[in-house]
Parts: structure tokens; C-alpha cells; sequence
């Protein structure tokens, strides 16, 4: 009668429970069969499956064999301890017990299969199709695919067996003290037991029972800890081989003191767990408590003991002499860094910076100097907005650089994609209708040359307006854009509702898609849907129809990791408009990165470390049809290798690539200035420099908008010193550390067959090459410039420098800074006001470049500037300013002398310099 009132109290528990376990997995099944047809129509089936069926490969058999296994073990912890508390086994009332013995094995067993099996599966896929590398390590003669393949899943399977057998032991040791309180021993009798002194000690059966019991338990527990004394001393073996990624050094990776004294720790300490696992066991069993903690504490005392000996030979062998000790072990941090991040064939040149250009090498560098960047994107992406977004609802999100054949010439550009943001819609329009069905793209691209504004100082546009115009024979024949960064929720297409396109005068055209992107909702795939995206409204809609598509993972960054997570991506995907198809396609970057690289020195990436680093993919998709492919650019990378083997229809050749794509594939700058950051410290190949960190580089720093920044890798448009015709180029300045004199400039290679090529650019050492902050500097401290941009800042204005450009020309550089105006109020513009171009001693401000190019250099040769700064329509001479400004000063507060004394000063230098001029 008790039984059947528990059983009738767990009733409600037990159909709750029922009931979460199917909403779970009637979740888990509409979202694995709707995602199995997402990766049948993208063509990534296998790849889909490839997890899927590993993972079932590894939970399905552990599941059982640990649920069967672990409900066996306590089954027979349940019979040993009633044999041994003399329990009558009582089926009816038992029930209960077996029932939860049962249930927490399948659960325990489960949960910890999950976890194997979402833990291990790539890394036991990669172990089994392994590419070797073309070098091994220098201790140890492995070759690095143990280490990056091989080395990491042994870690993760011995972590594993004990953490498992850590937690056996943990439940035998609860089982009893259950057992102990459900079913105690039986007190049915006494016995006496007589000791030395004749006075009898009364002392219950169940007491003898209990100690019984616990002598059975440290029978488990025993023979659990030899296995975990096992594994631990298979552990410590591996240890060895992890020393390659040791910390403790001068340099990452073994050191002296690792491999004389930490490599001998470990061969000990494998030797010592082998032992203690034996001495723990047999310990226990014979109730030799001292024999059985032996084994630990002689662990730890070895650990102690070499920790102190690897201090003494620390402080008294290796650092006494420590570049003779170490500078093996220098080199072999050197060497391994470069080569795990591609920069071993980097390609060095010395760049004299001659300063000695002439008006003729202008001429000779006309196409490098059209090119030179006085547009920024950051006040681009605000003008944008304002003069292309045509409605509230499209965005202008990203601004990116490429290179285009405009009107017959090859141009450095800026484009931007019109993309729909459903969040800008008016609040009454965010039904449901219009956010899945009508408002489904953007439309249309905005295209600028980086080197021309309008007499406004705003951009000249190249793409604009919709429907787009352009008239620089470019074809943009598919403007809409159904993929992109903003894109993130699912649209249907098809329906018999007209989608919106784009806005014509005061009404909206229509179109219906004419893709194939998306999956039919016709069948049950309309019920599916509905349930995955726990809308009704889907179910239930008249306007969709058996032609119908739903379109899914819209937002590109999503789209990429939704397929390949095992990648890392570029945080600035750029979209490229095709000349062979006139269609639109985004372009990503994708890198295969490891923290298991022998040697290399770990760097900071996002939110986590890596110490090995290849731009190996380069992802296209369609911005209208969604098609995304996975091209290989890197086949020599032996990590994408492997995902090759894995992943067998997820990657495509890099030949495959059409010309119309290839010409618009550029250098990333993730990469770039990963590359570069790690530059810094191993440009060096000399371990005793290194050692000393006698030449250890910073990035740049330069005075942007309204603060001071890193100077940002730009790509610019130049023609390189060994080459004949001008290049799109990633560039980046350094200086020596905390010094604003230029040292070098790393360059990327950009176009056709050089693409990927890295080159050094040195400077001579022995004169100052003025760096982008010294620019800044005398910028600050021009007598003309200076008071000039304090006056835009007193006039309720703010003024925003752009990026400084370093341009080669020749042998020598020249230095260009855009200027902006900004009005301070929240519709104003910023305006491209002026060009300020640097060179050797001189420094001018322009209106254009060209104005400002003439002042230096003349019409023949070079010259000293021999006119001012030039007015534009409507304004006054600056000397007229100042007095303006003094006048209104001293009128409205004649006790404000420090700024008039300023303001005095600024027009006394004005003054001078006018005079010298003449």
C-alpha cells in the first residue's frame, strides 16, 4: 500500500519529466531535419553528416557499454553489500532501488557520452586523416603533425579516463552511504567479544556489518585508484612531449632548465604513479593505510624536489650565463614562430628613402598619385547614409577598399552595399507580413574613387541612386541583395504576396525572387518550419503556396560559421561586384589557426590564443542566390589538408575561382596585422638580439578623427620597386619601440600571380625617416595650418583628420592626410576641406592634391612653395579672420586676454610666414 502511494506521488514528476523529454527531442528532430535539408540544397550534406554520424559513432556504443557497465558495478555494489549486511533481498520493495540504479546509469552514462563525443569527435577525425608536416621538432625528432594532430586528442582522452574514474569513485563511495541509510544493517543478534581485560564489551552485529562494508568499499576504491595512478603516469609521459610548449623560459617552448631538469621530473614522476598505482592498491586491500599514501606523497615530494633543483639551475647555472645556455633555444623559438605564422619567406629590402623626387618622377607615377587615398572611410560610411540611403530603412553598414577598371583605368575604390534593416522600419510596419515576406533585400551598391570629391568635399560617386546609375562602364545587372551582414532573419520568397525591390518617386516597385535559394514549404516542410520558427503565422498563411521558399541563415557571418565552425573569419567580409556575370558576391576570409604548434610563440586572437596562423580559404557567396563556396588558396597549408580528408565536399580549388572574382581577391587585414604583430619581436633571426630585445619594433601611431590611434594596415595603390606598373598593396608602418621615427614598412602583395607575397621595407638607420605621429607633429605646429584648424574649431565646427598615408614613390615617400569638416550638428556632413601632403621639411595644406603637390614640387623640379593657401568661394583672408575673431572677443568680454593673447600670437605668426613667402 506504501509502495503504491510513492508510485502514485511520483506520477506527476514522471509525466513532467516524459513530457520535457520529448518537447527536447521533438525540438532536436524538427531542427535536424530542417538543417538536413539547409545543407542538402547548399550542397553540404557530407559535411553536415560528417559531425553528426561521428558523433553518434562515438555516443551510440559508449553510452551503452558505460550505461550497461556502470548499472552492472552497482548491481553488484548492491548484492556484495547485502550479502555482507546480511539483507534479504525483497523484490517488491526493491523496486524503487533498481528502478533509480537503472535510471542514473542511462542518464550519467548519457550526459557523459554527449560530452565525449561533442568534446573528441574533430580531433579524432583529424588524428585519423593526419598530414604530415615538412619539419619535425628539434628535441625530440616528432614531426609536427604529432603535435598538432595527434598530441592534443591523447591529452583529451587521458584528462578524460580520469576525470571518469575520479567520478566511479565518487559514486561508490555515495552508493554506500545510500545504501547505508535506505537498507541498514541487520541488528537480529549480539555477540561478545572478550578482550585482554575480562569485562565484555556489548557491541552490535550491525557495527561489524558496517566495517565489513567498508572494507569492501576500499576494494573498489582500490583497484579505481590504481587505474587512475595508470593513467597519470601515462600523463606524466605525455608531459615530456608537452614541454615544446613551455612558458618557463626566455623564449616559448622547452628551455635549458626544461629539458636538463623538468624532463627528468617527468620520466620520474611516470616512473613513481606506474609504482604508487600497486603500492595504492595493495595498501588498501591489506588495510596498510601508510603503504597505500606512500605513492602520493612520494609524488609530491618528487615534485618539490625538482621544482627546488630546476630553481637552483635556474638561478645559479642558466642565468649567470643564460644566452650561451639558452641561445639554442632562441633559435628554435625564432625559426618555429616564423614558419607557424608564414612568415618565414618573408622577402627583405632595403629601402634608401633617398627623398629626391622630382616633378618628372610625378609624372612617371601619374597612376600612383591618382590613387592616393584623400577619402576615410569612417566619415564615408556618415555621407553615405545620408546622401544614398533614399529610404529609412536601408543602411550603409561597412565601407570596403578594392580595385576596379573604371572608364579604362585601373582605381582604388570605395564600395558599400544598400542593405534593408528591417530594424529601421517605422513601428506599425513590423508586422509580421512585411518583416518575412515583403521587405526580404537590399538593393544596390554605392561606388566612390578614393581620390576625387566634389567641390562640397563629398565623395564623387562612380555607383549611386536607385535604380543604380553609373557611368563608368561598369554593369550592375542584379542589385538585389538577399545575403549580407545585416540580413539575420528568415524571409519566404514566392509567396503571393509581391515583395518591395525599391522605392520609385512616391510609390514602391515590386519584383518576385528568380532564384533557387531556399527550401519549398511545400508538405509537411510548412508545419516544420512553423514549429522551428514558432511562428503560426507561417502555418497558417494564405499567401504562401507550394512554390514557396524559406531562406535561412541570411546574415553571411552566420551563414559561414553555421557551415564550417572549425574555421576562424576575417571580421570584415567585402563585397565585390563581378564583370563577367554583372551580379554581386561577398568574399570572406577564413583561417585555420592551432595553439599547438611546437616553438611558436602564442598570440592573442579575439577571445582566444593561437600560435599558428594560415590564410588558406577565401569563402564566395552570392548575394542573391546565397550559393557559398569554400576555395583553397593555400594547399601547401597541411591543416586544410586535413579538413579536406574530413570534409570531402566542403572545399574547392582554388583554380576553379572565375577570373571576375580572382582579380578582387585581396591580402586580409586580420591576417596582416596578425602577421605584423608578431613582426614586432621575430623580424630578428639573431638569438642574442633577440635575447636583449635591442630591436624590437611598435606599430605606428597617428593622430585619426579626434584622438590618437595604431596606425591601421591600409591598402593603397603604388608601384613597388621592383616592379613595373602600380599594385594594390597592404601596407604598415613601424617604428623602433616608443620612438615616432619610421623604421620599416611591411607590405602585402595584393594582385595576379604575386598575390600573398610579403616584403620588409628597412629604412636607413642613420638618419631620422619621419614616422606617421612626427607628421602629426609638425602639423600641429605649422604656423599656417595649425591656427587655421583652430579657427574651424572655434566657429561652431570640428575639425577630423583621416588616416596619414605613407605613398613610395620611387625611392623616396610621401606623406598625405585628408582633413574634414564636420558642422556641430547632428544632420551635418563631414566635408573634405582640405589635403595636407608632406615631404623631406616641407608640409602644406591644399584644397586638392594636386594644389597641394604643385606647391612642392612645382610645374619642373623641385621648388620652395611660393603662394599661400589658396581661398574658396565665399571665404575670407585668414589674416581678416583673426582680426574678426579678436574683434568679437574683445567685445564680448573684455577681460577674456588669454584668448585674445592666442589669438594674437597665431596672427603675428601668420604674419611672418606671409612675409617670408615673399
Amino acid at each position: 500500500m506504501n509502495i503504491k502511494r510513492v508510485n502514485m506521488r511520483m506520477l506527476p514528476g514522471l509525466l513532467i519529466s516524459i513530457i520535457i523529454i520529448l518537447g527536447v527531442g521533438l525540438r532536436a528532430g524538427v531542427n535536424f531535419i530542417t538543417d538536413f535539408q539547409w545543407f542538402r540544397e547548399n550542397e553540404f550534406l557530407n559535411t553536415f553528416l560528417v559531425k553528426i554520424l561521428t558523433e553518434l559513432g562515438i555516443l551510440a556504443p559508449l553510452w551503452v557499454l558505460a550505461g550497461f557497465g556502470l548499472h552492472i558495478f552497482m548491481k553488484e555494489l548492491k548484492k556484495k553489500y547485502y550479502a555482507q549486511a546480511h539483507i534479504t533481498y525483497d523484490k517488491q520493495a526493491d523496486r524503487g532501488i533498481e528502478l533509480s540504479m537503472g535510471f542514473f546509469s542511462a542518464a550519467f552514462a548519457g550526459v557523459m557520452a554527449w560530452a565525449i563525443a561533442d568534446s573528441i569527435w574533430l580531433k579524432l577525425r583529424m588524428f585519423f586523416s593526419s598530414t604530415k608536416f615538412d619539419s619535425v621538432d628539434p628535441i625530440f625528432g616528432k614531426n609536427i603533425e604529432f603535435y598538432m594532430f595527434k598530441l592534443p586528442l591523447y591529452q583529451q582522452l587521458l584528462s578524460i579516463g580520469i576525470t571518469v574514474t575520479i567520478l566511479i569513485i565518487l559514486i561508490t563511495v555515495v552508493f554506500f552511504f545510500i545504501m547505508l541509510t535506505l537498507r541498514p544493517p541487520s541488528e537480529s543478534s549480539i555477540y561478545y567479544l572478550h578482550e585482554t581485560i575480562k569485562r565484555p564489551n556489548l557491541i552490535s552485529l550491525a557495527s561489524v556489518r558496517k566495517k565489513e562494508l567498508f572494507s569492501s568499499a576500499l576494494r573498489k576504491i582500490a583497484f579505481l585508484g590504481m587505474v587512475v595512478f595508470l593513467l597519470a603516469s601515462v600523463k606524466y609521459f605525455l608531459q615530456i612531449y608537452e614541454l615544446v610548449y613551455s612558458a618557463n623560459g626566455v623564449a616559448y617552448g622547452a628551455s635549458y632548465t626544461d629539458i636538463h631538469v623538468t624532463l627528468t621530473a617527468y620520466r620520474v614522476a611516470a616512473f613513481v604513479s606506474l609504482e604508487s598505482a600497486f603500492t595504492f592498491a595493495y595498501g588498501l586491500l591489506k588495510g596498510q593505510f601508510k603503504l597505500a599514501a606512500s605513492g602520493p606523497v612520494l609524488l609530491v615530494a618528487v615534485g618539490i624536489a625538482f621544482g627546488i633543483t630546476g630553481l637552483v639551475v635556474q638561478r645559479l647555472v642558466v642565468e649567470p650565463d643564460e644566452i650561451a645556455k639558452e641561445k639554442k633555444y632562441l633559435i628554435y623559438n625564432i625559426e618555429h614562430t616564423q614558419k607557424a605564422f608564414a612568415l618565414d619567406n618573408v622577402i627583405v629590402r632595403e629601402f634608401p628613402a633617398e627623398q629626391n623626387i622630382t616633378r618628372q618622377d610625378l609624372t612617371s607615377n601619374a597612376a600612383t598619385i591618382e590613387n592616393i587615398r584623400i577619402n576615410d572611410a569612417r566619415p564615408l560610411e556618415e555621407t553615405y547614409n545620408q546622401i544614398q540611403g533614399i529610404r529609412l530603412y536601408y543602411a550603409f553598414d561597412d565601407i570596403d577598399l578594392d580595385r576596379y577598371t573604371v572608364d579604362g583605368k585601373y582605381k582604388q575604390v570605395f564600395i558599400s552595399p544598400r542593405e534593408l534593416d528591417q530594424s529601421k522600419l517605422p513601428d506599425k510596419a513590423k508586422t509580421w507580413l512585411n518583416m518575412h515576406l515583403k521587405y526580404t533585400h537590399g538593393y544596390g551598391i554605392v561606388m566612390s574613387p578614393v581620390n576625387a570629391v566634389t567641390e562640397e568635399g563629398q565623395p564623387q560617386l562612380i555607383f549611386k541612386n536607385i535604380p543604380p546609375v553609373t557611368a563608368a562602364g561598369l554593369i550592375l545587372k542584379r542589385p538585389e541583395l538577399y545575403f549580407g551582414e545585416l540580413e539575420n532573419d528568415y524571409v519566404i520568397v514566392n509567396t503571393d504576396e509581391p515583395e518591395f525591390d525599391y522605392p520609385s518617386g512616391s510609390d514602391n516597385v515590386t519584383a518576385r525572387y528568380k532564384g533557387k535559394a531556399g527550401i519549398k514549404l511545400g508538405g509537411i516542410n510548412k508545419l516544420l518550419f512553423a514549429y522551428r520558427e514558432k511562428s503560426m503565422k507561417l502555418l497558417v498563411s494564405t499567401l504562401i503556396n507550394s512554390d514557396s521558399r524559406i531562406m535561412l541563415y541570411r546574415n553571411i557571418n552566420e551563414r559561414v560559421n553555421k557551415i564550417a565552425p572549425f574555421l576562424d573569419y576575417d571580421k570584415d567580409p567585402y563585397l565585390v561586384l563581378n564583370r563577367e556575370d554583372g551580379k554581386l558576391y561577398w568574399i570572406i576570409d577564413a583561417y585555420t589557426t592551432s595553439q599547438y604548434y611546437p616553438y611558436s610563440q602564442p598570440f592573442e586572437m579575439g577571445q582566444k590564443r593561437v600560435n599558428y596562423m594560415r590564410n588558406s580559404v577565401k569563402v564566395v557567396i552570392d548575394a542573391y542566390e546565397g550559393t557559398t563556396k569554400f576555395y583553397v588558396f593555400d594547399e601547401s597549408d597541411p591543416v586544410i589538408k586535413t579538413y579536406s580528408k574530413i570534409f570531402s565536399d566542403l572545399f574547392t580549388s582554388k583554380s576553379e575561382l572565375t577570373p571576375g572574382l580572382l582579380e578582387h581577391v585581396r591580402y586580409p587585414q586580420d591576417y596582416f596585422e596578425m602577421q605584423a604583430e608578431v613582426l614586432r619581436a621575430y623580424h630578428v633571426n639573431n638569438p642574442v638580439v633577440f635575447y636583449n630585445g635591442e630591436d624590437v619594433w611598435d606599430v605606428a601611431n597617428e593622430k585619426y578623427m579626434e584622438g590618437v590611434q595604431r596606425v591601421e594596415a591600409n591598402y593603397v595603390m603604388f608601384k613597388l620597386p621592383d616592379s613595373e606598373s602600380q599594385e594594390f598593396v597592404l601596407i604598415l608602418p613601424y617604428t623602433p619601440r616608443e620612438k615616432p621615427n619610421m623604421t620599416s614598412l611591411l607590405a602585402a602583395r595584393c594582385d595576379g600571380e604575386n598575390y600573398g607575397r610579403l616584403y620588409m621595407y628597412k629604412f636607413p638607420k642613420d638618419r631620422t625617416i619621419q614616422g606617421p605621429l612626427m607628421i602629426e607633429t609638425r602639423i600641429d605646429q605649422d604656423s599656417v595650418i595649425s591656427p587655421q584648424f583652430t579657427l574651424w574649431g572655434q566657429k561652431g565646427s570640428s575639425v577630423l583628420r583621416g588616416n596619414v598615408i605613407v605613398v613610395p614613390i620611387e625611392n623616396s615617400l610621401l606623406y598625405v592626410e585628408p582633413i574634414y569638416i564636420k558642422a556641430d550638428n547632428p544632420n551635418s556632413l563631414p566635408e573634405m576641406k582640405r589635403v595636407i601632403v608632406a615631404y623631406e621639411n616641407k608640409i602644406v595644406m591644399e584644397a586638392t592634391l594636386d594644389k597641394a603637390l604643385s606647391r612642392i614640387f612645382g610645374e619642373e623640379g623641385i621648388v620652395e612653395p611660393t603662394e599661400t593657401i589658396p581661398l574658396e568661394e565665399g571665404e575670407r583672408p585668414e589674416v581678416q579672420i583673426l582680426l574678426d575673431e579678436i574683434n568679437r572677443l574683445f567685445n564680448e568680454n573684455k577681460d577674456n586676454m588669454d584668448e585674445i593673447e592666442k589669438l594674437i600670437q597665431q596672427l603675428n605668426q601668420l604674419l611672418e610666414r606671409q612675409d617670408q613667402q615673399k
